[in-house]
């Protein structure tokens, strides 16, 4: 797909409810088969016509992504979902405690959603944002809106509408700019496997233990931390591809902060490295080198929610910083701390360093 012709339009929404008729623009955009990039609460999104499977195939060229890697659709209210996807109790259960929200639910697919849109798979991801302007769009368009994260495929994903400039201007219609994103990571997504029993294939900030208050029988796949083969199909988005890197490597710090601290210390003067720090660490860090440009706080080591938050953002700009490689802790797999770890772990390529 050629993408010379497309003149990216970036419209700024404060307040969709007076900004209606900028989003009925972007809305008819969708129903015409072109691309629309809008935020949610977790990252910004690729948008299209779930149900043209032309736009489906406009999303994975513009991304340059797999085309056997799923889409999630996204609806204006967890009822609509019906319409698309087979729903069940477990389902009903999971929309009434987390939709709108960011939980992605994978259902058997109806035939209103083509395979284009699932990566030829039988099921399909579903999504109720909670974000206004993503609400706003997917209620005027009157279609549910097929949308990955806004990034060129396996780069960090965009929490602001500049770093989806960076990667999609000319290659979408319209992006809605609606300010940063609150949580930073994507959806949790979650597929049905029986009556109150789901398997968990992305971590997010619905978590685990939040999962577990409300479906009985809560497994994690194995992709969440490990690498598929190269035959495995994989059933959300996340699970096969390297994604979420920068193009300077990544390695993850495996041990304490004292000795990460030492280890990063001694580094500074070895090579050109970008390091991912905890606050503490920042003033020890900026009197040992040079180039403070180098230095990307991401928050107090007990905050795994700034952690998130920042993590696409700082990984983006000390890519920007052209250093040698790039350093951050590997986080644990408690609560939050596991979607964390499968973002970081993917960005790594499973690249972990022991400094104890």
């Amino acid at each position: 797909m050629e993408f010379s012709d497309i003149k990216t339009e970036l419209i700024r929404i404060t307040d969709p409810d007076q900004q209606q008729s900028d989003i009925a623009r972007a809305a008819a955009c969708i129903r015409q088969g072109g691309l629309v990039v809008f935020p949610t609460e977790t990252v910004y999104g690729l948008g299209g016509d779930a149900t043209n499977a032309s736009s489906a195939k406009k999303i994975y060229a513009a991304k340059g992504r797999p085309s056997d890697n799923p889409l999630i659709i996204h609806v204006a209210s967890p009822e609509d979902a019906a319409d698309y996807a087979q729903l069940c109790p477990t389902y009903e259960r999971l929309a009434r405690a987390f939709m709108p929200g960011p939980l992605t639910v994978i259902l058997p697919r109806k035939q209103t959603i083509p395979k284009d849109t699932t990566g030829g798979l039988e099921t399909v991801a579903v999504r109720c944002p909670v974000h206004p302007v993503a609400r706003a769009l997917i209620r005027a368009a009157g279609v549910p809106i097929a949308a990955p994260s806004a990034n060129i495929s396996g780069k960090p994903s965009p929490t602001c509408a500049r770093h989806v400039a960076e990667d999609m201007n000319g290659r979408v219609d319209f992006i809605l700019d609606g300010g940063d994103c609150e949580i930073g990571l994507e959806s949790t997504i979650v597929a049905v496997t029986g009556e109150d029993r789901v398997t968990l294939l992305r971590p997010g900030a619905i978590t685990y233990d939040a999962l577990c208050m409300v479906v009985t029988h809560v497994e994690i796949a194995r992709a969440v931390s490990e690498k598929l083969g190269d035959n495995e199909k994989p059933l959300s988005p996340g699970m096969k591809y390297r994604h979420y890197a920068p193009d300077a490597p990544v390695v993850l710090l495996d041990g304490s902060d004292i000795a990460a601290l030492s280890f990063l210390l001694r580094e500074q003067h070895t090579h050109r490295c970008a390091i991912l720090c905890y606050d503490e660490e920042y003033a020890r860090l900026i009197e040992n080198v040079d180039d403070h440009s180098l230095l990307f706080p991401i928050g107090k080591a007990a905050d795994v929610a700034s952690h998130a938050k920042t993590l696409f953002t700082a990984l983006r700009e000390a890519d920007r910083a052209k250093p040698d490689i790039i350093y951050a802790h590997l986080p644990s797999k408690e609560g939050l701390g596991l979607a964390l770890y499968n973002r970081m772990i993917r960005a790594s390529a499973h690249t972990v360093l022991n400094v104890d």
